[in-house]
């Protein structure tokens, strides 16, 4: 619901509607869809954040664990089950709640900066602005929620892997 109507167009009663649950079920479990919102924003992180930490246990060079982090990355951003859409409207949320999730968001983009520097150590990227980078990669991967369709012709899965593809490309040295 947020990903087709946007935080502001979507109430409790459409939620529920969309769930298959009655309104009152739905305030048992969050009371209101700043909640939810904050739900979903958290398990996108923590899936995200889990697959860095994949990434760094199944070790391989830098390249090839920021590429797997992306693609994780495209796959949450796109799943409609986990609502992960809500992931760019971190404006929408109360304030107590808004910097609970931008302390996990940010620990999430170290963790890139972090892959992108390794990549330069190894000499498999060139030296840049780690900061600028990674902020240039979240927002283009970001940004697939706005214009991705699923009845379009290009699944989940090939998105993820050409964009991780085209972005880790992009590092590279030489």
């Amino acid at each position: 619901m947020f990903r087709s109507h946007g935080f502001p167009g979507t109430g409790m009663r459409d939620i529920a509607d969309a769930a298959d649950l009655s309104p009152a079920n739905l305030y048992h479990y969050f009371r209101g869809k700043d909640e939810i919102l904050f739900y979903c924003q958290d398990r996108a992180l923590d899936r995200m954040l889990d697959a860095v930490a994949e990434a760094r246990a199944a070790s391989g060079p830098a390249a090839a664990q920021l590429h797997r982090v992306l693609a994780a990355h495209v796959l949450t951003m796109l799943d409609a089950v986990e609502g992960a859409s809500a992931h760019v409207q971190i404006d929408s949320l109360p304030p107590s709640l808004r910097e609970r999730i931008v302390r996990k968001r940010d620990r999430y983009e170290r963790a890139l900066r972090r892959l992108i520097a390794e990549g330069v150590r190894e000499g498999a990227f060139a030296a840049g602005n780690t900061s600028l980078l990674a902020r240039a990669m979240l927002g283009a991967l970001n940004w697939t929620v706005t214009w991705y369709r699923p009845q379009g012709p290009l699944s989940p899965q090939l998105i993820a892997v050409a964009m991780a593809e085209y972005l880790v490309r992009g590092l590279r040295a030489g």
